[in-house]
């Protein structure tokens, strides 16, 4: 399974909700990072370039694997 085509869905439960993307390769580093209030949802997918996603804050996330419920 290619993992490029995957999506996954992050709706923010709280204002200031942020979603950091990381690089692929043998130097792990931030290259976008967003942010989202309240409400909002990211739809997004792994890329040539991003091989990991952070989620900082409470959200939902959704992926082909489950949903997953952000907790602090």
């Amino acid at each position: 399974m290619n993992n490029q085509n995957e999506f996954f869905v992050i709706k923010a439960k709280e204002n200031g909700v942020n979603v950091i993307g990381l690089t692929r390769g043998s130097d792990t580093r931030f290259h976008h990072s967003e942010k989202l209030d309240k409400g909002e949802v990211m739809i997004a997918q792994f890329t040539e370039h991003t091989s990991a996603v952070k989620v900082r804050g409470k959200a939902i996330i959704q992926t082909s694997h489950g949903t997953i419920d952000t907790e602090e």
